[in-house]
């Protein structure tokens, strides 16, 4: 049975950390994997992570499972992250979820409940690979609609309303919540003011995968445009990650937050989101959603973790005016200018393959080959001479 299996693409994310693994030059540089580096280059472990986790150690009585859904005081501090006051006057159901990955299978699975097989799910052009992977693998249609500007190296508005547009009551637009995946392109008030207004006016549904907040502008200022929404629309479907922002890659932190129109709504809505982890993995992981209850419930631990990651974010943005000046230093033109105004860890340098392969075996330079680089990669050390390599393929 086994030996009758098809094969499978290999994931390229996957592949090009085994070819940097590889890779026995000194001076290697890794823009590929979107996992966050300090200036040593090292995935550090937040003060407050550590904190928590010796308080569970100490305080901590079992190890019992926990609900279907996970444990309802991680789903409260997480609404209230992501919502604000919104989590304290709009009815939500929620689900605890391996990582967000996980969440956003739980959210596509969660479409397929509410029935109407010809419902499509539109995905902004280019997204997040997975995004479609787990839609075909789920056989969800989808759409794309223009998103990222290659030329202005910003959103295309005009484009995204004029294709969203065309979409049938009831489909479903997934948005990026902030730090867009792979571009890095931002939706700024005014976009996020225009698509609310243009779901209600032809019934469709959001779906915000939120990734990285607190990656961008800070913690509030990221999710600013979603609770806009979120008031002003009768449900949403939120995907939540805390890789990212609080450095818990490995233990899989994740939920999936659903405002509803009332209690009714989010009774089913919970029921459904806790049938369908019984389906997956029965009792999501509880340690790394304790360890972020326990911080965003404690002030201390609370500002500690506010404090680092906001020194987080500042080097990112360093990086990018470091690495936008040293490009237009060498090519004696702003093309790469985009660079400052992006937001996040990513940025898509707009290369041809060719250049991407180029830069991979003659100048150690490694990134997915769209050019998609992660920022948190580089180091002061490393921006000249990622710049030297990035400027002699043009």
């Amino acid at each position: 049975m086994l030996e009758s299996i098809p094969p499978r693409e290999e994931d390229k994310i996957l592949r090009l950390m085994k070819l940097f693994a590889d890779d026995p030059r000194v001076g290697k540089i890794d823009l590929g994997v979107g996992v966050y580096h300090d200036a040593d280059g090292r995935t550090p472990i937040f003060s407050a992570v550590k904190q928590a986790e010796q308080r569970l150690i100490e305080t901590q009585e079992s190890k019992g499972y926990v609900g279907l859904a996970g444990d309802p005081a991680f789903h409260r501090a997480m609404a209230g992250l992501v919502l604000g006051d919104l989590a304290e006057t709009m009815p939500f159901a929620a689900c605890g979820t391996p990582g967000g990955t996980g969440a956003v299978r739980q959210g596509f699975e969660l479409m397929k409940l509410a029935g109407n097989p010809q419902r499509r799910i539109w995905l902004p052009d280019p997204s997040w690979i997975n995004h479609g992977s787990i839609l075909d693998t789920l056989g969800i249609p989808r759409a794309d609609y223009r998103y990222y500007d290659a030329e202005t190296g910003g959103v295309d508005a005009e484009g995204m309303l004029a294709d969203l547009a065309k979409a049938a009551p009831g489909d479903v637009v997934l948005l990026h919540g902030c730090c867009h995946n792979p571009t890095g392109a931002d939706l700024k008030a005014q976009d996020w003011a225009a698509l609310t207004k243009l779901l209600a006016e032809r019934g469709l549904t959001p779906f915000v995968d939120l990734a990285y907040q607190g990656f961008g502008d800070g913690v509030e200022a990221d999710v600013s445009g979603l609770r806009t929404m979120v008031a002003a629309l009768p449900e949403t479907i939120i995907t939540v990650s805390a890789s990212k922002n609080f450095g818990l890659y490995r233990e899989r932190v994740g939920c999936v937050l659903a405002p509803c129109v009332d209690p009714k709504a989010r009774d089913m809505t919970h029921a459904a989101l806790a049938w369908l982890n019984r389906q997956n993995y029965a009792f999501p992981p509880d340690h790394g959603a304790r360890v972020v209850t326990t911080i965003l419930t404690d002030t201390g631990l609370r500002a500690d973790w506010q404090d680092e990651l906001d020194g987080m974010r500042a080097r990112m943005k360093e990086n990018r005016t470091a690495l936008a000046g040293e490009l237009r230093r060498l090519t004696g033109s702003d093309r790469f200018g985009f660079l400052q105004s992006h937001k996040g860890m990513f940025t898509v340098l707009g290369l041809r393959t060719e250049q991407v392969l180029t830069l991979r075996k003659e100048h150690g330079l490694y990134m997915v080959e769209d050019s998609r680089i992660n920022l948190a990669g580089l180091t002061d050390a490393t921006i000249p001479p990622a710049a030297e390599a990035i400027a002699a393929v043009l």
